[in-house]
């Protein structure tokens, strides 16, 4: 898979998905859609299209073939997420055969375990990227034979799992214990940590809150005006009682939850109708961000303006090269050990 242009940060992700860009921007729910990744991808990034964010397989394909056509042949990603409930994953063989079918070799798993979507995904040439919240469950796939992983901390907008384990803190156990490509995901959203994560030895980045306010996100202006602003304050964490820790926008709703837990309210039958798939989707299509659980962490603080994807990734870029150049030369009289 070879990238359009010479990384200006190689590392071994670059040389895996082909980018340009050490970045990834992993798979939003109902948001990451052709236009987003094709965005990303054709800043030189690499993006993952989220096939529930559409009503059926035959809209994912569509999806797919679209994202092809806008990014002119370069590699683009798809987001497979493993649930919990068997029951969501009844559509999973219908979102393979698409991947497969239609060409597409850069896969980011998240959830549950991939191992059984690996044998047909490796056949047809995927390259195969796991998001865990722990050491040891990243190094479960890599024995089940993903080809990087991406260590995702209490910081992260959407499910970073019940350890409350940094992202940083995790990234760095990683890197002593695997050998293959490790990302940090996780509250990042500026250049200065971009640089602190290549500093300390990992591979490269992964983006969600930060890229909400991308031109290419679909969502009302109003919901992204009102991330611009917000401070590392924005996110609060609930459903923890349900052992399902979620990180989302402090709103009204996020608080209501928080109040029925703390009053020892723990059945989902109660807390569903507040936290449900479709009530995000219609906060994202009228703008009031009041309404639903939706997925947010603080590095949407770094959040500034409404901007193309490439943008805001060129931006990031720069910051961070900035910031290993000023880095490396505080550092040039360092005497050896």
């Amino acid at each position: 898979m070879p990238a359009s242009s010479t990384p200006k940060l190689p590392t071994r992700l670059t040389d895996l998905f082909g980018i340009e860009k050490p970045i990834l921007c992993g798979g939003l729910m109902w948001l990451a859609t052709a236009e987003y990744v094709a965005g990303v991808v054709n800043a030189g990034a690499m993006g993952f299209i989220t096939p529930r964010s559409y009503p059926d397989a035959d809209a994912f394909r569509d999806a797919v073939r679209r994202c092809r056509e806008m990014t002119g042949g370069r590699p683009f990603g798809v987001n497979l997420y493993i649930s919990a409930r068997p029951a969501e994953n009844e559509k999973m063989k219908a979102y393979v055969d698409v991947v497969v079918e239609e060409g597409v070799r850069c896969i980011e798993t998240a959830g549950y375990s991939p191992e059984a979507l690996l044998p047909r995904l490796k056949e047809a040439g995927c390259v195969v990227l796991h998001k865990a919240t722990t050491v040891r469950h990243a190094a479960k796939a890599v024995s089940a034979g993903v080809d990087a992983v991406a260590l995702i901390g209490a910081e992260c907008g959407g499910h970073p799992g019940m350890g409350d384990i940094p992202a940083m803190l995790l990234a760095a156990r990683a890197l002593e214990q695997l050998d293959v490509p490790v990302v940090v995901g996780g509250g990042i959203g500026s250049g200065r940590q971009i640089a602190a994560a290549l500093a300390m030895g990992a591979d490269g980045v992964l983006l969600g809150s930060r890229m909400l306010v991308a031109d290419e996100i679909w969502a009302h202006p109003l919901y992204k005006q009102h991330l611009v602003g917000l401070d590392e304050t924005c996110s609060t964490t609930v459903l923890r009682s349900l052992k399902n820790t979620y990180r989302c926008l402090a709103n009204e709703t996020a608080a209501e939850v928080a109040r029925l837990e703390s009053s020892g309210q723990s059945d989902y039958a109660v807390l569903g109708p507040l936290v449900g798939g479709p009530i995000q989707k219609v906060a994202y299509e009228t703008g009031d961000w009041t309404k639903g659980v939706l997925s947010l962490g603080p590095a949407a603080a770094w959040c500034d303006k409404l901007e193309p994807a490439g943008a805001i990734l060129d931006r990031l870029e720069a910051d961070a090269l900035a910031c290993l150049r000023a880095t490396a030369a505080r550092l040039e009289g360092l005497q050896p050990a």
